[in-house]
C-alpha cells in the first residue's frame, strides 16, 4: 500500500497535514491548567458538531473507538436483563446487537434486509405493543457502513413519539457525524456515538459521545459493570478540566484542530461537499452498469457507497488487486454482502480531484479482472457531474 495515495475506505480516513501536526506535540501534564485549556475547546466544539442544545447534556471523550463508545453508552444507562429494541440491517447494526447480548441485555431484534434502512413502521409497532414499557432503549445505526445506507433518525424519533413510548434513543453516528447533518437535540437523541477516525479526520483512538439529560438521569440506577468507561468518574474530573486517568492528549489537540477546520469550512459546506462527492461516485457506479447496495435513493449514504458487483465477479478481488498493484485502498464487503460488493469511502478529508483518482483506479482494476466495464466511463460521468455542479455552486454564490 502506498502512503502517497489517498485511502477510499470508510474509515480511518485521510489525515490532513494540519491535524497530523496538531497531534504531534511534546508531553503535557494532563493534570495541569495547560491541558484544561486544550481540552475545553474540544468539548465545546464537539457539542456544536453534534447539534446539542446549549447547556443540556454532556460531551464525553474517551480514549477508545466507536465500539468502546457503544459499550460506554449501554453500560452507563442500562442493567442486566433490560430490554432494548434494534433493527439488524448490516454488519454494524449486527455488532451492536451482539454487544448488548454479551452484556446480558434482552435484545428485541427487527430483522431487516441488508440494503434497507431502519424500519420506522416496525419500530413504531414494536413500541406500541410494549404497553408495559419494558423497552428501555432503541438502538439505531445512522449510517450503515457495510451497505452504504443512511437511516432517518428524526423519523425514528417521530415513530417513538407517535407510540407514546418513553424509551431512550441511542444512535451510532460513527461514520456520519462530522460528514453528514446530525442534530442531536432536534432529533431527540439521548446518546450519540462517534469516533475520531472518520468525519473528524483523526487517527483512531477517541470515542466521542453526546449524552442527553434523560440518559444522564438513567445512570444512578444502571447496574451494568463499568470502570474505565464510567461517565460519573469522567464528569467529576471534567469540572477541573481533567480526566480520571491518562487521556490521549495528542488526539485531543488534534480534535480541537479538526473542529476548527470543519468550522472554518462551515459545517453546511462540509455536508454539501460530501453530498456532492457522493453523487459523483454514484453516477460513476451507474455508468459502470452497476448499482449501490442501498435499495433506494433516499437511503444513499453520503460517506460510503457499497457497489454491487456484476454476476460472477467478486468484490474482494478488486480490493486485493487495488492494494497489490496500485497501492490504493477500498473496502471489502462484510457479512451477508461479502464478495458481493466492494465499498468506496468518500468522507473526511476528500475533494473531487482526489476522488477521481480512486474511480480511475477502480476502473483499471475492473479491466484487469476482465469485468464488463469500459475504461473512463465512470470517471467521465463523475467529471461531467462535478463540472456542472461546480458551475451551479459558483452561480449560486
Amino acid at each position: 500500500m502506498s502512503l502517497q495515495n489517498p485511502v477510499f475506505i470508510p474509515g480511518p480516513t485521510n489525515i490532513p497535514e494540519a491535524i497530523r501536526k496538531a497531534c504531534d506535540m511534546p508531553t503535557l501534564d494532563h493534570r495541569s491548567p495547560a491541558f484544561a485549556r486544550l481540552f475545553r475547546p474540544a468539548v465545546a466544539g464537539v457539542r456544536r458538531v453534534l447539534g446539542m442544545a446549549d447547556g443540556e447534556g454532556e460531551v464525553i471523550i474517551l480514549p477508545s473507538t466507536g465500539t468502546g463508545g457503544w459499550e460506554a453508552a449501554i453500560s452507563n444507562t442500562l442493567s442486566p436483563g433490560d430490554t432494548v429494541l434494534a433493527a439488524r440491517f448490516g454488519m454494524f447494526s449486527h455488532r451492536w446487537i451482539d454487544m448488548c447480548q454479551r452484556h446480558g441485555l434482552n435484545v428485541q431484534t427487527l430483522e431487516t434486509p441488508w440494503g434497507e434502512g431502519a424500519p420506522l413502521a416496525a419500530i413504531e409497532a414494536a413500541l406500541r405493543s410494549d404497553t408495559a414499557h419494558a423497552i428501555r432503549a432503541v438502538l439505531a445505526t445512522h449510517n450503515e457502513t457495510a451497505t452504504g445506507v443512511k437511516s432517518d433518525i428524526a423519523g425514528i424519533r417521530r415513530s417513538m413519539d407517535a407510540a407514546g413510548h418513553p424509551a431512550m434513543l441511542f444512535v451510532d453516528g460513527v461514520s456520519s457525524i462530522g460528514s453528514m447533518p446530525f442534530e442531536m437535540a432536534a432529533w431527540g437523541v439521548d446518546v450519540a456515538v462517534a469516533g475520531s477516525q472518520k468525519g473528524f479526520m483523526l487517527p483512531a483512538g477517541l470515542a466521542i459521545l453526546g449524552v442527553s439529560p434523560k440518559a444522564l438521569a438513567a445512570m444512578p440506577t444502571a447496574t451494568l459493570p463499568r470502570t474505565f468507561f464510567d461517565f460519573a468518574d469522567m464528569l467529576r474530573t471534567y469540572a477541573a478540566g481533567g480526566y480520571p486517568y491518562t487521556p490521549a492528549v495528542g488526539l485531543i489537540a488534534g480534535l480541537a484542530r479538526a473542529i476548527e477546520m470543519l468550522e472554518d469550512e462551515g459545517l453546511e459546506a462540509v455536508y454539501a461537499r460530501h453530498s456532492r462527492i457522493a453523487e459523483g461516485v454514484r453516477r460513476a457506479v451507474f455508468a459502470w452498469g452497476m448499482r449501490p447496495c442501498a435499495v433506494s435513493p433516499d437511503l444513499y449514504s453520503d460517506t460510503v457507497t457499497a457497489v454491487v458487483v456484476p454476476e460472477g465477479c467478486n468484490g474482494t478481488d478488486l480490493v486485493k488487486l487495488a492494494a497489490e498493484s496500485y497501492g490504493m485502498a477500498f473496502g471489502v464487503g462484510l457479512g451477508e454482502v461479502a464478495g458481493k460488493v466492494f465499498r468506496i469511502g468518500h468522507l473526511g478529508s476528500l475533494t473531487e480531484p482526489m476522488m477521481l483518482s480512486g474511480l480511475a483506479t477502480a476502473e483499471m482494476c475492473m479491466a484487469d479482472l476482465g469485468w464488463p466495464v469500459r475504461l473512463g466511463s465512470g470517471v467521465a460521468a463523475a467529471q461531467d457531474y462535478w463540472r456542472h455542479g461546480a458551475r451551479s455552486a459558483k452561480a449560486a454564490a
